[in-house]
């Protein structure tokens, strides 16, 4: 496996704090405004959602996304194993016209990726990093098999090579190969390229749901 350099690492920080800080100051408009949508709209409760995501050597951390479901969605999941069982079979996703529990705002936010800004949080508090393999749920670790290490030798991030390639269109054993090809080769040049691509499939809306 390929070690990453000091100097990579500190540069790669440095932008992730300086971007992060710069995204939230810009992007508080965006955040005042879904924060109204749930103060005042159909869907009252909690504006931010929580979900527990394994990180950098396994550390278990909370992903932060905008709600895009009803209040106790995860709980829901779990007690309906028929549900349960579809997400599971489906890459530990679920598509919107399978998912009961997504809110007409939800796909909305989901659609146009706004429900995924908070994650700027993460990337300035360094549980993540801007480019990376996605964070994944623990039940998704065994997909990796004995290659885990490798997949969690480097920190997670909003972006990586897996959503320019196609998002959610693309699911287990292909996916798992996507993050550990990013690991076996992240530089400067490719954190780029995968930066322009996550921009460009997320006007397309590719793969987004």
């Amino acid at each position: 496996m390929k070690k990453q350099s000091l100097l990579y690492l500190f540069f790669k920080r440095v932008f992730d704090v300086l971007l992060s800080s710069i995204a939230l100051i810009v992007l508080s408009p965006i955040f005042l405004t879904v924060f109204l949508m749930y103060q005042f709209g159909q869907n009252r409760g909690p504006v931010i959602y929580r979900q527990q995501r394994v990180g950098l050597n396994g550390r278990l951390f909370n992903i932060l996304k905008f709600r895009s479901m009803v209040v106790n969605a995860d709980q829901k999941l779990h007690e309906n194993k028929a549900l349960y069982a579809l997400y599971v079979k489906n890459n530990y996703k679920l598509e919107p016209e399978q998912d009961p529990r997504i809110t007409s705002f939800g796909r909305w936010l989901r659609k146009t990726s706004i429900d995924e800004l908070p994650q700027f949080v993460n990337i300035l508090k360094g549980d993540m990093s801007l480019i990376g393999p996605r964070p994944i749920v623990q039940e998704e670790l065994a997909e990796y098999g004995d290659r885990k290490s490798i997949f969690l030798s480097v920190k997670p991030g909003a972006m990586g090579l897996w959503q320019a390639s196609g998002r959610s269109n693309i699911g287990y054993p292909e996916r798992c190969e996507l993050e550990l090809s990013y690991v076996e080769q992240a530089s400067f040049w490719s954190d780029a390229k995968i930066l322009v691509r996550n921009i460009v499939t997320i006007f397309k809306s590719e793969g987004a749901y």
